[in-house]
């Protein structure tokens, strides 16, 4: 069937994107007294850190005083305050999923955060030793929609596009891993903005219902895709 699963991370296996976006926000303001809009916090969902950038820089200019590598950094220690007083929601079934999927596969974690967000990520999950390949903002410089995150870990891991199954929740998640030539499953649960997902091959409730069945259904569509390539 597939030989390869790319995970999203926030809103696929933790609901952190809330708690990534006050931590952005807070490092902001106490740092650079820069307010942050709901409209940009909603404009996170999905994004990597150098679209994220770029749009506080064409909202704040001067003002937004730091380097994108300060933004990350900051951001990041005031992350490790939200987690450590509100915790980090996982998601029904992340952990058993990403360690069942892996069974006869490799798997990779293609991820707009930082590095270092990731980390704190797959800490709580229990899962750091599980992916083969792990893409942050840091490894690739154009975030989703682009392809590029998913081309590069299956590159890394050396499976073809069309071989690898992609699990995402944001529309920009999605387009990134269709345009990649993969075949992209959307997870509902931890999609709390509505983000349209129906350019997903296709939509189930919760991490749960990626069962053996869905990857063959979905393995013998790609078949028929590839026959008529």
């Amino acid at each position: 069937m597939f030989h390869a699963v790319l995970f999203d991370l926030d809103g696929t296996l933790v609901d952190s994107e809330r708690e990534s976006g006050l931590a952005m926000a807070l490092a902001l303001e106490e740092g650079l007294g820069v307010r942050v809009s709901q409209e940009e916090l909603d404009f996170i969902v999905g994004r990597s850190w150098h679209e994220i950038d770029t749009r506080l820089r064409a909202a704040h200019g001067a003002r937004l005083g730091w380097s994108l590598e300060r933004l990350i950094d900051e951001s990041t220690r005031a992350r490790a305050r939200v987690i450590a007083e509100q915790g980090m929601r996982i998601l029904p079934g992340a952990v058993e999923t990403v360690r069942r999927l892996g069974q006869g596969r490799v798997r990779a974690l293609v991820t707009g955060s930082g590095r270092a967000e990731a980390r704190q990520a797959l800490d709580v999950l229990g899962l750091v030793d599980e992916f083969a390949v792990l893409f942050a903002s840091e490894d690739y410089a154009r975030g989703k929609p682009a392809p590029d995150g998913y081309l590069a870990a299956a590159a890394q891991l050396g499976v073809q596009p069309l071989d690898c199954l992609v699990v995402e929740d944001s529309r920009a998640g999605i387009a990134a891993g269709r345009d990649a030539g993969m075949t992209v499953v959307a997870v509902s649960i931890g999609n709390y903005l509505a983000q349209d997902q129906s350019a997903a091959h296709r939509i189930v409730p919760t991490l749960y219902d990626l069962t053996d069945e869905l990857l063959a259904e979905l393995a013998v569509e790609r078949d028929a895709r590839r026959a008529h390539a």
